[in-house]
């Protein structure tokens, strides 16, 4: 855990990979897209019974990240996330890449939707669903 900020309720580790690093010697810009990716599919398994990527009942609305320092082969990427608001629909994902020595090196944001694949519709956030994530955040709010 990092002493720069208030720690965010869950959290994913993810090995940079000789595939993630670009011309450049550090991971390509979209490779941090994936590494939110990775880690939100971990969360999600935490809340939803998911045994085929059917299962999980959200789709991506929308997306962005802050790039801040750049990352090499070799070093562990900490994602760490939260759900800062859940609306009708939908709900939002706030995340922290930290680096292997606990430097910052990305923000971003993710809007998710609640789906039904056999409706093809979206449909409300479930309230079992917001009661569990609340429980596991406790008290937490997203950092200003």
């Amino acid at each position: 855990m990092s002493s720069n900020t208030t720690p965010f309720p869950f959290c994913d580790e993810i090995r940079v990979r000789f595939r993630d690093v670009d011309a450049m010697g550090h991971v390509n810009n979209a490779v941090y897209f994936t590494y939110m990716e990775t880690a939100r599919s971990v969360l999600f398994q935490q809340f939803f019974d998911i045994k085929r990527p059917m299962d999980i009942p959200v789709i991506l609305g929308e997306t962005s990240c802050r790039y801040l320092a750049p990352v090499y082969l070799g070093e562990t990427v900490r994602v760490w996330m939260g759900i800062s608001r859940f609306g009708t629909k939908s709900f939002d994902i706030v995340y922290r890449l930290e680096g292997g020595d606990g430097r910052l090196v990305a923000t971003g944001h993710s809007t998710m939707v609640m789906y039904d694949y056999e409706q093809g519709r979206t449909v409300p956030v479930p309230e079992s669903f917001k009661d569990a994530v609340r429980a596991a955040q406790g008290d937490w709010s997203p950092p200003a």
